[in-house]
């Protein structure tokens, strides 16, 4: 796929935006995720820390169900977490409250992609004292 094809696609994305996709691999169950087919030319991705702890609860390839995109950066494929509850881990609530607190704001808005960190957040990130209350 060509960036502008990816550039296309990610245009009409929106987080939270659900799509039915059929699992098309689990590569190594309990380590990375799975590979999802959502029906565009772009591949989906569910994260290991987005599903339950044992692999035994994650869904199996074949199985057809609803995913939300829950993030797409500049590489071309687009991140996605499980709308069903039994295929989400057993704290999401509680993760989302941690790692993603904005999450029900981002709902609904376009998926951008970031592009490179500027210089200044760069410096800010590596500060022996971290980052600065500004950067995310």
């Amino acid at each position: 796929m060509t960036d502008a094809e990816w550039a296309r696609i990610r245009r009409g994305l929106r987080f939270g935006q659900v799509f039915e996709g059929t699992v098309v691999k689990v590569p190594r169950p309990g380590a990375i995720g799975i590979f999802v087919d959502i029906g565009l030319n772009v591949g989906g991705f569910v994260d290991v820390l987005l599903l339950p702890e044992q692999s035994d609860d994650w869904p199996t390839e074949g199985k057809v169900a609803d995913f939300e995109i829950w993030w797409a950066d500049s590489h071309q494929q687009i991140r996605l977490k499980p709308s069903d509850p039994r295929y989400l881990r057993n704290d999401f609530t509680d993760f989302v409250r941690r790692f993603r607190p904005h999450w029900s704001s981002e709902v609904g808005q376009p998926v951008r992609d970031p592009g490179a960190p500027a210089l200044d957040e760069v410096r800010s990130a590596l500060r022996p004292d971290g980052p600065s209350a500004g950067f995310p």
